[in-house]
């Protein structure tokens, strides 16, 4: 067997759960290049449970480091730590610093986009195009491949691997019915509210699916929880779980494996519900599925059009909202029934 066969891999990986998620498209194509090679991705500890469930994945490595911090001398001596340890490494974020701990570790081939000035860091520098990788998801599978060679087509979707058993320990672990169907509604996001989709449309939605004999069960972090209990209040208390800030991630993964359908705004748990091919509805209004869309042949989106969208900022800047205000929840309703239906009809 020859040395390539078994070429070693360090993935810097992205610090957000989307990205994350994303990335195991590009650890699949690794493997199926190397099947006998390794790959470790250097991430932050919290994305443990989301490479514990990417078979390709041989390790997750921790940077004992806070989002942003330099520590010179904590990359330093963990990449003295590394050093033999890899024959290449691939840097997913384009910042300066996630540079330093693959030089440290003196890994012979360097890859990753231009960036930071990253010149002496890098020795596989690549220029992005953005126009011919106009997807996140291509741009980390490009860095995987030889520089300028064409992108597999397909490209593998993000898949993530759960344990029927854990996912029944995590259900009975927060009261959860097995003989009801389970709607998720993921109403946070991270980079800001104008990317949330009104509590009040989402208790709308669920009201409807309660009628129908639904369960809806509510997750977030607990930044999410004022959101999620507004919408929790507001529907049938006997058949809803309000879960946000309750759930270590890990749970809330195999939880989301169980759920016949899933109606989110464009999150890290949006991300995640794709990855696990469980029906799925999107809601974009100040951002736009042309860059992370949710990867998976089982999702609908409902976007806004009007002219504002998509504006990309954190909060509205004219202070009306009216992208994801006007996607109303009738229209949801009828995007998500003819997904479900075309699902029951395959």
């Amino acid at each position: 067997m020859s040395q390539s066969d078994k070429h070693r891999t360090l993935v810097i990986g992205p610090a957000w759960v989307g990205d994350m998620v994303m990335s195991h498209s590009l650890y699949q194509l690794l493997a199926q290049r190397n099947p006998e090679g390794s790959i470790d991705v250097m991430a932050p500890a919290w994305s443990q449970p989301l490479l514990e469930r990417m078979p390709e994945v041989r390790q997750g490595l921790t940077l004992p480091l806070a989002h942003g911090e330099l520590g010179l001398g904590v990359r330093r001596k963990m990449g003295h730590a590394l050093r033999g340890d890899y024959d290449q490494a691939i840097l997913l974020p384009n910042s300066l610093k996630s540079a330093l701990l693959p030089w440290f570790a003196g890994i012979p081939l360097r890859t990753g986009w231009r960036g930071e000035m990253r010149f002496g860091l890098l020795n596989d520098i690549r220029l992005l195009d953005e126009q011919a990788l106009p997807l996140m998801v291509q741009r980390f599978v490009a860095l995987g491949q030889p520089e300028g060679a064409a992108l597999p087509d397909p490209l593998p979707a993000p898949r993530l691997t759960v344990q029927a058993e854990n996912a029944g320990r995590a259900a009975e672990a927060f009261n959860i019915a097995d003989d009801q169907p389970l709607l998720a509604l993921c109403p946070g996001a991270e980079f800001g509210g104008a990317k949330r989709w009104p509590a009040s449309h989402y208790a709308e939605l669920g009201k409807h699916y309660q009628r129908a004999g639904w369960q809806v069960v509510l997750f977030g972090s607990a930044n999410d929880s004022a959101v999620t209990t507004e919408i929790a209040g507001a529907l049938d208390a006997g058949t809803v779980h309000n879960l946000a800030g309750k759930t270590a991630l890990s749970q809330a993964i195999d939880l989301l494996s169980l759920a016949d359908a899933v109606v989110s705004n464009d999150s890290g748990l949006m991300h995640i519900a794709a990855a696990l091919a469980r029906p799925l509805l999107v809601l974009y209004g100040a951002t736009s599925p042309g860059f992370t869309p949710p990867l998976s042949t089982n999702a609908a989106l409902l976007v806004s059009d009007i002219d504002c969208a998509p504006c990309f900022q954190r909060e509205c800047p004219l202070g009306h909202h009216r992208c994801m205000r006007e996607l109303s929840p009738a229209a949801a309703i009828a995007q998500l029934d003819e997904l479900l239906s075309r699902e029951a009809s395959t």
